[in-house]
Protein backbone atom coordinates (compact mmCIF):
# COMPACT_ATOMS: atom_id res chain seq x y z
CA UNK A 1 0.00 0.00 0.00
CA UNK A 2 2.95 2.76 0.58
CA UNK A 3 4.30 1.92 -2.73
CA UNK A 4 1.26 2.70 -4.00
CA UNK A 5 0.77 5.44 -2.28
CA UNK A 6 4.46 6.41 -3.05
CA UNK A 7 3.62 5.72 -6.59
CA UNK A 8 0.74 7.86 -7.13
CA UNK A 9 2.81 10.70 -5.26
CA UNK A 10 5.43 10.46 -7.73
CA UNK A 11 2.99 10.52 -10.61
CA UNK A 12 1.11 13.64 -9.45
CA UNK A 13 4.39 15.60 -9.52
CA UNK A 14 5.33 14.45 -12.51
CA UNK A 15 2.30 15.15 -14.47
CA UNK A 16 0.93 17.83 -12.59
CA UNK A 17 3.59 20.30 -14.70
CA UNK A 18 2.45 18.81 -17.70
CA UNK A 19 -1.06 19.53 -17.57
CA UNK A 20 0.04 22.96 -16.31
CA UNK A 21 1.56 23.70 -19.97
CA UNK A 22 -0.88 21.91 -22.07
CA UNK A 23 -3.29 24.82 -21.40
CA UNK A 24 -3.83 27.37 -24.88
CA UNK A 25 -6.28 29.59 -25.28
CA UNK A 26 -9.52 28.63 -27.21
CA UNK A 27 -10.88 32.21 -27.99
CA UNK A 28 -7.75 34.57 -27.23
CA UNK A 29 -8.21 38.00 -27.40
CA UNK A 30 -6.26 41.37 -26.62
CA UNK A 31 -8.01 45.12 -25.44
CA UNK A 32 -5.97 47.73 -26.62
CA UNK A 33 -7.84 50.74 -24.20
CA UNK A 34 -8.00 53.36 -26.95
CA UNK A 35 -8.62 53.70 -30.38
CA UNK A 36 -6.47 52.22 -33.65
CA UNK A 37 -3.65 53.44 -34.36
CA UNK A 38 -2.17 54.59 -30.46
CA UNK A 39 0.30 52.93 -28.47
CA UNK A 40 -2.16 50.27 -27.22
CA UNK A 41 -3.23 49.44 -30.20
CA UNK A 42 0.27 49.15 -31.73
CA UNK A 43 0.75 46.05 -28.93
CA UNK A 44 -2.06 44.31 -29.06
CA UNK A 45 -1.89 43.80 -33.14
CA UNK A 46 1.98 43.61 -32.57
CA UNK A 47 1.29 40.29 -29.86
CA UNK A 48 -1.51 39.00 -32.37
CA UNK A 49 0.75 38.89 -35.29
CA UNK A 50 4.07 37.53 -33.70
CA UNK A 51 2.01 34.94 -32.04
CA UNK A 52 0.05 34.00 -35.62
CA UNK A 53 3.78 33.77 -37.25
CA UNK A 54 5.65 32.30 -34.64
CA UNK A 55 2.46 29.56 -34.03
CA UNK A 56 1.98 30.30 -30.18
CA UNK A 57 -1.40 29.94 -30.38
CA UNK A 58 -3.39 27.65 -31.64
CA UNK A 59 -5.95 30.25 -33.04
CA UNK A 60 -5.51 33.93 -33.89
CA UNK A 61 -5.70 36.33 -31.07
CA UNK A 62 -8.29 38.30 -31.28
CA UNK A 63 -7.96 42.55 -31.09
CA UNK A 64 -10.60 44.44 -29.46
CA UNK A 65 -10.57 48.33 -29.20
CA UNK A 66 -12.41 49.61 -26.05
CA UNK A 67 -11.79 53.45 -25.19
CA UNK A 68 -12.56 56.11 -22.43
CA UNK A 69 -11.06 57.19 -19.75
CA UNK A 70 -8.02 57.12 -20.61
CA UNK A 71 -7.37 53.01 -20.05
CA UNK A 72 -9.73 53.43 -17.17
CA UNK A 73 -13.14 51.59 -19.31
CA UNK A 74 -11.26 49.26 -20.16
CA UNK A 75 -9.41 48.23 -16.77
CA UNK A 76 -13.16 48.48 -15.04
CA UNK A 77 -14.32 45.93 -17.67
CA UNK A 78 -11.78 43.95 -16.65
CA UNK A 79 -12.11 43.76 -13.05
CA UNK A 80 -15.72 43.62 -12.99
CA UNK A 81 -16.71 41.22 -16.02
CA UNK A 82 -13.82 39.06 -17.35
CA UNK A 83 -11.94 38.79 -13.68
CA UNK A 84 -11.53 34.77 -14.54
CA UNK A 85 -11.12 35.27 -17.97
CA UNK A 86 -8.19 32.72 -18.86
CA UNK A 87 -8.38 33.60 -22.93
CA UNK A 88 -7.98 37.22 -22.08
CA UNK A 89 -4.82 40.10 -22.41
CA UNK A 90 -4.63 43.54 -22.12
CA UNK A 91 -2.01 46.36 -23.37
CA UNK A 92 -0.77 48.39 -20.30
CA UNK A 93 1.77 50.58 -20.86
CA UNK A 94 3.02 53.80 -18.58
CA UNK A 95 -0.45 55.73 -19.45
CA UNK A 96 -1.61 52.83 -17.27
CA UNK A 97 0.62 52.90 -13.66
CA UNK A 98 0.09 57.00 -14.44
CA UNK A 99 -3.50 56.68 -14.31
CA UNK A 100 -3.51 54.20 -11.33
CA UNK A 101 -0.91 56.18 -9.10
CA UNK A 102 -3.22 59.39 -9.52
CA UNK A 103 -6.57 57.59 -9.06
CA UNK A 104 -7.95 58.13 -12.22
CA UNK A 105 -9.49 54.47 -12.63
CA UNK A 106 -12.20 54.99 -9.84
CA UNK A 107 -12.72 52.48 -7.45
CA UNK A 108 -9.48 50.21 -9.46
CA UNK A 109 -6.03 50.24 -8.36
CA UNK A 110 -2.93 48.63 -9.33
CA UNK A 111 -3.84 45.22 -7.25
CA UNK A 112 -6.87 44.41 -9.08
CA UNK A 113 -4.96 43.03 -11.98
CA UNK A 114 -2.26 40.72 -12.31
CA UNK A 115 0.81 42.08 -14.06
CA UNK A 116 1.75 40.09 -16.99
CA UNK A 117 5.24 41.42 -18.47
CA UNK A 118 7.13 44.56 -19.74
CA UNK A 119 8.78 44.18 -23.44
CA UNK A 120 10.08 47.28 -24.02
CA UNK A 121 10.58 51.12 -23.37
CA UNK A 122 10.34 53.97 -25.72
CA UNK A 123 12.02 56.41 -23.65
CA UNK A 124 11.71 60.77 -23.58
CA UNK A 125 13.35 63.38 -24.79
CA UNK A 126 13.76 66.92 -24.00
CA UNK A 127 13.92 69.34 -27.48
CA UNK A 128 14.47 72.31 -28.59
CA UNK A 129 13.53 74.29 -31.88
CA UNK A 130 17.29 73.57 -34.37
CA UNK A 131 17.72 77.03 -34.44
CA UNK A 132 17.49 77.95 -30.50
CA UNK A 133 19.63 80.09 -28.40
CA UNK A 134 19.84 76.98 -26.11
CA UNK A 135 23.09 74.85 -26.79
CA UNK A 136 22.57 71.51 -24.10
CA UNK A 137 21.06 70.32 -20.96
CA UNK A 138 22.63 72.01 -19.03
CA UNK A 139 22.32 75.38 -20.69
CA UNK A 140 18.19 74.57 -20.02
CA UNK A 141 18.68 73.42 -16.80
CA UNK A 142 20.36 76.50 -15.67
CA UNK A 143 18.40 79.21 -17.31
CA UNK A 144 15.09 76.81 -15.29
CA UNK A 145 16.99 76.82 -12.06
CA UNK A 146 17.45 81.01 -12.76
CA UNK A 147 14.06 81.73 -13.46
CA UNK A 148 11.49 78.45 -13.70
CA UNK A 149 8.68 81.08 -15.16
CA UNK A 150 11.64 81.48 -17.93
CA UNK A 151 11.00 78.31 -19.62
CA UNK A 152 7.78 76.65 -20.81
CA UNK A 153 7.77 73.26 -21.88
CA UNK A 154 5.46 71.94 -23.97
CA UNK A 155 4.27 68.02 -24.17
CA UNK A 156 1.23 66.35 -25.41
CA UNK A 157 0.06 64.65 -22.16
CA UNK A 158 -1.95 66.68 -20.22
CA UNK A 159 -1.19 68.57 -16.79
CA UNK A 160 -0.16 65.98 -14.53
CA UNK A 161 0.38 63.30 -17.65
CA UNK A 162 3.75 61.33 -18.28
CA UNK A 163 5.03 64.00 -20.44
CA UNK A 164 4.54 66.63 -17.46
CA UNK A 165 5.85 64.59 -14.85
CA UNK A 166 9.21 63.64 -17.20
CA UNK A 167 10.01 67.56 -16.75
CA UNK A 168 9.27 67.26 -13.27
CA UNK A 169 11.63 64.36 -12.80
CA UNK A 170 15.02 66.07 -14.46
CA UNK A 171 13.60 69.28 -12.41
CA UNK A 172 14.12 67.18 -9.10
CA UNK A 173 17.43 65.34 -10.45
CA UNK A 174 18.74 69.14 -11.34
CA UNK A 175 17.90 70.43 -7.75
CA UNK A 176 15.04 72.48 -7.92
CA UNK A 177 13.53 73.52 -4.77
CA UNK A 178 9.62 73.68 -5.98
CA UNK A 179 8.84 71.87 -8.97
CA UNK A 180 5.60 73.02 -8.82
CA UNK A 181 6.65 76.34 -10.56
CA UNK A 182 8.10 74.58 -13.56
CA UNK A 183 5.94 76.04 -16.45
CA UNK A 184 4.39 73.66 -18.55
CA UNK A 185 1.98 74.20 -21.48
CA UNK A 186 -0.46 71.00 -22.37
CA UNK A 187 -1.40 70.17 -26.00
CA UNK A 188 -3.83 67.68 -27.54
CA UNK A 189 -0.65 65.85 -28.88
CA UNK A 190 2.76 65.61 -29.66
CA UNK A 191 2.37 67.52 -32.86
CA UNK A 192 0.50 70.23 -31.93
CA UNK A 193 2.84 70.95 -28.87
CA UNK A 194 6.23 70.63 -31.86
CA UNK A 195 4.63 73.00 -33.56
CA UNK A 196 4.35 75.85 -30.59
CA UNK A 197 8.46 75.31 -30.66
CA UNK A 198 8.93 75.63 -33.84
CA UNK A 199 6.92 78.83 -33.53
CA UNK A 200 8.83 80.09 -31.25
CA UNK A 201 6.24 80.92 -28.50
CA UNK A 202 7.72 77.75 -26.38
CA UNK A 203 11.01 77.02 -25.27
CA UNK A 204 11.36 73.32 -25.45
CA UNK A 205 9.61 70.04 -25.75
CA UNK A 206 9.27 66.91 -23.59
CA UNK A 207 7.41 63.77 -25.60
CA UNK A 208 8.71 60.18 -26.48
CA UNK A 209 11.57 59.95 -29.44
CA UNK A 210 9.08 58.92 -31.91
CA UNK A 211 7.45 62.20 -31.63
CA UNK A 212 10.36 64.03 -32.25
CA UNK A 213 12.28 61.69 -34.70
CA UNK A 214 10.78 63.29 -37.98
CA UNK A 215 11.88 66.77 -37.19
CA UNK A 216 14.96 66.13 -36.23
CA UNK A 217 15.37 64.55 -39.24
CA UNK A 218 14.06 67.22 -41.22
CA UNK A 219 16.60 69.15 -39.13
CA UNK A 220 13.71 71.11 -37.29
CA UNK A 221 14.38 69.98 -34.09
CA UNK A 222 17.29 69.63 -31.62
CA UNK A 223 17.20 66.45 -28.92
CA UNK A 224 19.24 68.25 -26.16
CA UNK A 225 18.42 65.18 -24.24
CA UNK A 226 16.89 61.56 -23.80
CA UNK A 227 15.82 59.92 -20.46
CA UNK A 228 17.38 56.86 -21.31
CA UNK A 229 20.03 54.78 -18.94
CA UNK A 230 22.23 54.65 -21.92
CA UNK A 231 22.20 56.04 -25.74
CA UNK A 232 19.58 54.42 -27.79
CA UNK A 233 20.84 51.60 -29.63
CA UNK A 234 20.15 52.43 -33.07
CA UNK A 235 20.24 56.54 -32.28
CA UNK A 236 23.13 56.71 -30.61
CA UNK A 237 24.11 60.28 -31.51
CA UNK A 238 22.13 62.11 -28.80
CA UNK A 239 23.05 62.29 -25.07
CA UNK A 240 21.17 60.84 -22.36
CA UNK A 241 20.77 63.47 -19.82
CA UNK A 242 22.49 61.28 -17.05
CA UNK A 243 25.59 61.37 -19.20
CA UNK A 244 25.17 64.87 -18.71
CA UNK A 245 24.62 64.69 -15.19
CA UNK A 246 21.47 64.27 -14.24
CA UNK A 247 20.33 61.01 -12.97
CA UNK A 248 16.45 61.27 -14.15
CA UNK A 249 15.12 58.35 -17.46
CA UNK A 250 11.40 58.21 -18.30
CA UNK A 251 10.79 55.12 -20.05
CA UNK A 252 7.09 54.43 -21.71
CA UNK A 253 6.91 50.69 -21.30
CA UNK A 254 4.80 48.75 -23.01
CA UNK A 255 3.39 45.41 -21.70
CA UNK A 256 0.34 43.57 -21.00
CA UNK A 257 -2.05 42.53 -18.12
CA UNK A 258 -4.84 40.09 -17.64
CA UNK A 259 -7.77 39.46 -15.22
CA UNK A 260 -6.93 38.83 -11.57
CA UNK A 261 -8.38 35.73 -11.14
CA UNK A 262 -6.88 34.09 -14.49
CA UNK A 263 -6.10 30.06 -13.74
CA UNK A 264 -2.20 29.86 -12.97
CA UNK A 265 -1.91 27.17 -15.55
CA UNK A 266 -3.24 30.18 -17.82
CA UNK A 267 -1.18 32.63 -16.88
CA UNK A 268 2.02 30.53 -16.82
CA UNK A 269 0.54 29.73 -20.80
CA UNK A 270 0.45 33.30 -21.36
CA UNK A 271 3.92 34.31 -19.83
CA UNK A 272 6.22 31.64 -21.39
CA UNK A 273 4.72 32.37 -25.27
CA UNK A 274 5.32 36.21 -24.74
CA UNK A 275 8.73 35.62 -23.06
CA UNK A 276 9.13 33.62 -26.50
CA UNK A 277 7.42 35.90 -28.49
CA UNK A 278 10.32 38.54 -27.12
CA UNK A 279 13.02 36.06 -27.96
CA UNK A 280 12.11 35.99 -31.47
CA UNK A 281 14.31 37.66 -34.07
CA UNK A 282 10.88 39.20 -35.44
CA UNK A 283 10.23 40.92 -32.18
CA UNK A 284 13.76 42.01 -31.93
CA UNK A 285 13.11 44.04 -36.14
CA UNK A 286 9.89 44.90 -35.01
CA UNK A 287 10.84 46.72 -31.48
CA UNK A 288 14.19 47.89 -33.29
CA UNK A 289 12.81 50.32 -36.22
CA UNK A 290 10.33 51.48 -33.98
CA UNK A 291 13.18 52.41 -31.71
CA UNK A 292 11.59 50.87 -28.55
CA UNK A 293 14.64 49.90 -26.35
CA UNK A 294 14.44 46.59 -24.43
CA UNK A 295 13.26 46.55 -20.68
CA UNK A 296 12.25 43.31 -20.01
CA UNK A 297 10.43 41.63 -16.97
CA UNK A 298 8.20 39.23 -16.22
CA UNK A 299 6.30 37.16 -13.30
CA UNK A 300 7.20 38.46 -9.78
CA UNK A 301 9.65 40.67 -11.74
CA UNK A 302 7.01 42.50 -13.56
CA UNK A 303 4.78 43.00 -10.24
CA UNK A 304 7.34 44.58 -8.63
CA UNK A 305 8.66 46.61 -11.76
CA UNK A 306 4.93 48.19 -11.79
CA UNK A 307 4.92 48.41 -8.16
CA UNK A 308 7.60 50.85 -8.20
CA UNK A 309 6.76 53.13 -11.56
CA UNK A 310 2.81 53.87 -9.59
CA UNK A 311 4.92 54.26 -6.50
CA UNK A 312 7.68 57.10 -7.57
CA UNK A 313 4.66 58.49 -9.89
CA UNK A 314 2.25 58.96 -6.56
CA UNK A 315 5.11 60.34 -4.67
CA UNK A 316 6.06 62.94 -7.90
CA UNK A 317 1.90 63.74 -8.40
CA UNK A 318 1.38 64.18 -4.24
CA UNK A 319 4.54 66.57 -4.31
CA UNK A 320 3.13 69.01 -6.95
CA UNK A 321 -0.44 68.66 -5.50
CA UNK A 322 -1.98 66.43 -8.08
CA UNK A 323 -3.40 64.17 -5.34
CA UNK A 324 -3.70 64.56 -1.41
Amino acid sequence: MKRFIGALAIAAAITTPAMAQEFKPTNPECIAPASPGGGWDFICRTVSKLFNDLNLADSAIQVTNMTGGGGGVAYAHVVAKRNEDDNLIVAASNGTTTRLAQDAYPGNTENDVRWLASFGAEYGVIAVAADSEIDDLKELVEQVKADPRSVAFAGGSAVGGYDHLKVLKLAKAAGVDDVRQIKYVAFSGGGEAMAQVLGGSIQAFTGDFSEVRGFVEAGDIRIVAVLAPKRLENFNQFPTAVEQGYAVTGPNWRGLYVPKGMSDEAYAYWSEAVQKMVASPEWEKIRSDAGIEPLDYFGEDVAAFVEGNVSEIRALSKEIGLIK
